[in-house]
């Protein structure tokens, strides 16, 4: 029978690409590491690995091991949390993976509720954008990745829980001495001869797409996913930006003023986890919670 532990070693040699490497990601030692992928070569019968010189590569049946293990990996997690919850241990770890301006507004108060309402629960965080987030939650690097898109897209996440959170609008961003500064809403097409700022690359995408429905490509001078150095290249007059209204609710934008876009552009905010751990107590409360905060 496969044990879990040698397919966290396998899951882990295969990622890193070395033994060495991924004794440091599993804090052993290579010895244990070498001697755990020998066990499972045995107990499946057959090379999972390859070494040439000091390369190392998989076998056709080590692929197929390493696709499999991440779900395998995950219903395990899933199980030992929901049987802890059950005995009464009321303990339970959650990894979260946020968006930057996902983590500035939604999160804190968030866990800050799931604290006093659970303090025997351990949440870790981590920052990464879609589609990079969505990719760790089915390589089961975290249990809940926060993440966002731009109008739907089939099957994009079906095989996913998904917990609708809020819809956030694109607000536009000007210098304070800018012609259109204090108006109240300005049409995209406005803005067609100016410099811009553009954040991720996702939210790039989207602006180039939204641009060019309204007749011009945006001239991109700079782009950051860092939406504070985005607000401070447009209060030094470099440009013009749209950004999601919840990347200004933590960061004052200083020498900025902010504008109503039209037409109005939304992305939708989203918690999505994995099925099986979906009905662990500790992720269904981070879920709770997540939703709860989006609602304020």
């Amino acid at each position: 029978m496969i044990e879990a532990r040698h397919l966290r070693v396998l899951r882990a040699v295969a990622t890193t690409g070395s033994f060495s490497a991924a004794a440091r990601e599993l804090g052993c030692t290579q010895p244990a590491v070498s001697q755990q992928m020998k066990a499972l070569e045995t107990t499946t019968g057959t090379p999972l690995l390859i070494r040439t010189g000091r390369e190392m590569r998989l076998t056709q049946a080590g692929e197929a091991l390493v696709r499999h293990a991440s779900g395998i990996l995950a219903g395990l997690t899933a199980a030992e949390e929901e049987v802890a919850a059950i005995a009464g241990l009321r303990a339970g770890r959650v990894r979260l993976v946020s968006f930057p301006s996902g983590s500035s507004s939604l999160v804190p108060g968030a866990l800050a509720a799931l604290r006093a309402a659970h303090p025997g629960t351990r949440v870790s965080l981590v920052e990464a954008e879609p589609p990079r987030s969505v990719e760790m939650l089915r390589d089961g690097d975290c249990d809940i990745a926060l993440a966002f898109r731009y109008g739907v897209t089939g099957g994009e996440w079906d095989d996913l829980v998904v917990r609708p959170l809020l819809r956030d609008r694109l607000i536009g961003l000007v210098p304070e001495g800018h012609r259109l500064a204090g108006a109240d809403a300005v049409g995209i097409g406005e803005l067609a001869d100016e410099p811009w700022i553009a954040g991720c690359p996702r939210c790039r995408r989207q602006l180039v797409e939204v641009c060019e429905d309204s007749g011009f490509t945006p001239r991109i001078d700079f782009a950051t996913d860092d939406y504070p150095a985005v607000i401070g290249l447009v209060g030094a007059g470099l440009g013009v930006a749209v950004l999601p209204e919840l990347a200004l609710e933590s960061v004052r934008p200083k020498g900025a003023r902010t504008v109503t876009v039209e037409p109005a552009v939304e992305r939708e905010i989203v918690a999505l986890t994995l099925p099986d751990l979906a009905r662990v107590p500790a992720v269904a409360a981070t879920l709770d919670q997540l939703s709860l905060a989006a609602a304020r």
